[in-house]
């Protein structure tokens, strides 16, 4: 100390920490007010901003206020660097923190909103929160007069070994990257892979791409096998598509009346249930003169891949209610079978030939 602690130092120095402290909790209670009204807003950046700030600002009033009370004591130039270097450090850490909630906030806001649907791709996520966490750290170190210069040369050092040990990792992570970043998969889309897995992308993180199936179990594939099989995806480039129902009828029918009456069937469907698409134009195409009947192939719209069964099952019932109504018979496979009889010639079967019965001689007793 450059000179001995009397009161004065003392009220001044609690007055700097009063301060703070009442500076926190006028903060605190202001961004309580914001944090109301960025609810009412559309934009969901706002929200997070201030939830962000809740934390860093009070903080920061209570560190501003022991900065100016260890200012108003009379210690040492050592210990007084000490003290501001730390409380410096301890706000560089604060404000990280913070900016790491409000980037990667808006990273996931980003996301939903490219998406449109709730899950989001972390992957962005985790990388955003690691790199400004990581920048922190090293400028809080730098702020603490600790050198970074050889930590980053000893993480160079040791990336390399950590990347080699990591090879399965780190082709998922990029392969993730890649597969974001080109657009072929987002959050949301529904896919099928060669191998058979199919459903609703619902997050595609740091190593794996998760997808829910219809029976709404989640199915976990690395993103590396995603980035390298061949894939369906049923969304883009737009969600709704077209859908085939094969159906036959007899060779007896009036093929205008069938094609007729189908689109007839085609458009009540589209207009009255749920996830078909209204606008859709049904068509009728006649492709095969099959065995027993003439099939031909039924083209509609759905919504999304996942409305195709509801749609399917409606259309059945009513085209088979309304072909049983207009006398139109849809006939199952027959095969006619003809056997031809020639005349035949029968001949009297010969007498069964009995093996021969071994002859034996009887011999008289020599006297």
């Amino acid at each position: 100390m450059t000179r001995e602690l009397v009161l004065h130092d003392w009220l001044a120095a609690g007055i700097a920490l009063a301060a703070g402290a009442a500076g926190a909790l006028v903060l605190r209670a202001v961004l309580k007010r914001l944090a109301k009204h960025a609810e009412r807003t559309r934009w969901a950046g706002d929200d997070i901003i201030v939830d962000a700030l809740r934390p860093v600002a009070p903080g920061a009033a209570l560190l501003g206020g022991a900065a100016v009370a260890a200012s108003l004591l009379p210690l040492t130039a050592r210990l007084s660097g000490f003290v501001n270097q730390s409380l410096t450090a301890v706000l560089v850490l604060i404000a990280t923190l913070s900016a790491a909630r409000v980037i990667t906030g808006l990273v996931q806001s980003l996301a939903q909103s490219r998406t449109g649907v709730a899950g989001s791709a972390t992957i962005f996520v985790n990388i955003t929160r690691i790199v400004v966490l990581t920048m922190g750290f090293l400028v809080a170190l730098q702020t603490m007069g600790v050198s970074i210069a050889p930590l980053l040369t000893a993480l160079g050092v040791g990336g390399l070994a950590v990347a080699l040990a990591l090879q399965d990792t780190l082709a998922n992570l990029f392969a993730g990257v890649h597969i974001l970043a080109s657009k072929t998969v987002q959050p949301g889309d529904y896919i099928r892979l060669t191998s058979g897995e199919e459903g609703y992308v619902v997050d595609i993180n740091w190593r794996n791409t998760v997808v829910r199936n219809l029976s709404n179990n989640l199915v976990i594939i690395p993103n590396g096998r995603l980035a390298k099989t061949n894939m369906t995806n049923f969304t883009q480039p737009e969600q709704q598509l077209s859908i085939l129902v094969q159906v036959g009828v007899g060779y007896e029918s009036d093929l205008e009346h069938v094609e007729r009456v189908t689109l007839e069937v085609v458009d009540s469907v589209m207009a009255d249930i749920n996830g078909a698409v209204p606008d859709h134009e049904g068509k009728v195409r006649f492709h095969t003169f099959a065995d027993s009947r003439i099939n031909f192939t039924v083209i509609l719209g759905v919504g999304e891949f996942s409305d195709q069964y509801r749609i399917k099952h409606e259309f059945i019932k009513r085209l088979h209610r309304r072909f049983r109504s207009e006398g139109i018979s849809i006939p199952a496979p027959t095969r006619t079978v003809a056997l031809h009889q020639d005349a035949l010639t029968t001949a009297p079967a010969p007498a069964p030939t009995l093996p021969p019965v071994p002859h034996q001689r009887e011999t008289s007793p020599s006297l």
